[in-house]
């Protein structure tokens, strides 16, 4: 299985994301913000990154740019409390090369389904 990297301002929806892909032996980093994201990523290699994109300093979008500039090959879901037709961070997200967009609150089946297809088959 692949290593998972979760970056979320609000620490209750951190923790509660770690903790459920921990229960099922994913090998779970977390992140309280793009900064710290950017960070871990300089010394770490991760599979699949769930970034949240409302956040305070370096908003997810923002941090999607730098990671995609570092060339960093890791898939990136997008968290956001807003629906992909409510605005264009949406399509700015796509254009960016993140593979899909899971809304808050967050449903665990929809959760569990879109970053365990992902993580499925890595070593």
């Amino acid at each position: 299985m692949g290593r998972l990297l979760i970056v979320d301002d609000e620490a209750d929806v951190r923790e509660f994301a770690a903790n459920f892909f921990r229960r099922r032996k994913v090998d779970t980093i977390i992140a309280s913000s793009g900064e710290e994201a950017l960070q871990i990523l300089d010394k770490e290699k991760v599979d699949l990154i769930l970034l949240d994109i409302n956040m305070t300093g370096i908003t997810g979008i923002e941090a999607l740019k730098y990671i995609r500039a570092k060339n960093c090959d890791a898939k990136v879901i997008m968290v956001t409390g807003t629906k992909p037709h409510e605005g264009a961070a949406f399509d700015q997200c796509k254009e960016l090369g993140a593979i899909d967009y899971i809304h808050k609150p967050l449903e665990l089946e929809e959760l569990e389904r879109v970053v365990m297809s992902q993580l499925k088959g890595k070593k």
